[in-house]
């Protein structure tokens, strides 16, 4: 049997790869975590999850009664399953982008609160999302700078354009991995292809990209000022193509880390409720093995219908009325909030290396752009977490309805310690969450 080395961050060595383990206690984490903080605060870092879903809630049966707002209120029939977790969550009225007006497009402006409108000329305009700015500053120390989830068929499941909940700086649309077969591999498998090969694949892509910017460069020359708007946007995203490299380059070589408990690798057809939860369980695992610190999740809402047994689709669901509809509608908020109790009880018994739990050091917002039907406004949300240093257990009813959500996207980022001070359409921070 060979012995493992007892250093603060040890490998797990075999004959065809080298993995790195998480800081155990028994190999001197407690000790030196406790040395460190003699002499300075030893502070965990602080994580950011982003979940949204597509065609809304029941509104007759997702809210709690406006009226009992504070820690006196009770769970309706929609976020029942989270009882268990009450005293852990905050549930938030009246928050909504106001410049959303795409019934169908549960998550293209959820994270940004851009307008779709505010370039001249253009039918289609977006900002940086919220996961985005967090990663700019969470990013920075991880293998991956942020990590998008996503599903197959999205505008099926309500979320309209966009590859992920995720927008850079320049309102372009960031990938997402859309089932847990490729997730797992990317965040948890080793690389089969060797070492010098990848090395000459990113000087391949390099030497590209340099062409590629060489040649642009030499257009400019004589454009209008549209024009060498255009290209300057076009340069930002050369140029974030560039960042990616050089993280890749960084990473060249370092194992992929695995944490104390890795998921087991999915295999086969997985969809619906299933294909839910083993996404929480990666997201759990990467945020362990801090592999990331930045997470969004487009959620699939038609392949959940079909696996809980409803025939209808996403969209006749949504346009529900008393009887089997709204019924089926009831059914999905009910499935949707106990795969999220779930989430939270794994974020609650993953434990850090000074004893605290992945929760504490977690911020969590759960909701969509869309009410339910084509109502945009109230849009449902749900936050939870110690990571943001909001005190929960209350239901929030904003006294003006037409309050930001990026408000809430504003207050969060700040509360998680990243230096932002405005965002999409925000007015401000939500006081109430941070008195």
């Amino acid at each position: 049997m060979n012995t493992l080395p007892r250093t603060r961050r040890a490998f797990l060595r075999s004959t065809s790869a080298m993995v790195a383990l998480p800081m155990f206690e028994s190999f001197g984490w407690t000790r030196f975590a406790s040395a460190a903080t003699a002499a300075t605060a030893v502070a965990r870092p602080r994580r950011m999850v982003f979940l949204g879903f597509g065609w809304g809630v029941t509104r007759e049966t997702w809210y709690p009664d406006i009226k009992r707002t504070g820690a006196d209120y009770v769970l309706p029939l929609g976020l029942k399953p989270l009882d268990r977790h009450k005293a852990d969550i905050t549930v938030i009225q009246n928050l909504s982008n106001k410049f959303n007006n795409e019934a169908h497009w549960g998550s293209t402006f959820y994270l940004t609160g851009a307008n779709r409108y505010a370039e001249p000329g253009q039918s289609f305009h977006n900002s940086i999302s919220a996961d985005q700015v967090a990663a700019e500053t969470f990013g920075k120390g991880t293998r991956f700078t942020s990590i998008q989830l996503g599903c197959e068929q999205a505008e099926d499941s309500g979320h309209g354009p966009g590859l992920s909940l995720a927008w850079n700086r320049q309102g372009k649309p960031l990938a997402g991995m859309n089932n847990p077969v490729v997730a797992y591999h990317r965040m948890f498998s080793d690389e089969s292809t060797p070492l010098a090969e990848r090395k000459a694949q990113l000087r391949q892509k390099r030497s590209v990209l340099d062409t590629v910017l060489d040649d642009a460069r030499s257009v400019g020359r004589g454009l209008s000022k549209n024009d060498n708007d255009k290209l300057s946007e076009y340069l930002e995203s050369i140029r974030d193509i560039e960042t990616r490299l050089s993280k890749e380059e960084q990473w060249l070589g370092v194992p992929k880390a695995r944490s104390a408990n890795p998921p087991a690798e999915p295999t086969g057809e997985i969809a619906g409720y299933e294909e839910v939860r083993i996404m929480y369980q990666l997201m759990v695992a990467a945020l362990q093995a801090d592999s990331t610190r930045v997470i969004t999740y487009r959620q699939p809402v038609e392949s959940l219908l079909k696996s809980i047994g409803v025939t209808f689709t996403g969209h006749n669901m949504s346009h529900y009325a008393s009887g089997p509809r709204m019924e089926a509608s009831q059914l999905r908020d009910q499935k949707q909030s106990a795969l999220l109790a779930e989430l939270i009880d794994r974020l609650k018994a993953t434990k850090e290396p000074d004893g605290t739990s992945l929760f504490d050091h977690t911020c969590l917002s759960y909701g969509s752009n869309i009410q339910s039907i084509h109502y945009l406004d109230n849009c449902p949300t749900v936050i939870t977490g110690g990571g943001a240093g909001v005190k929960h257990g209350r239901h929030l009813a904003m006294p003006d309805p037409k309050t930001p959500l990026c408000n809430l996207w504003l207050t969060l980022l700040q509360g998680a310690g990243v230096p932002a001070t405005a965002h999409g359409d925000s007015t401000g921070v939500i006081k109430e969450l941070v008195g």
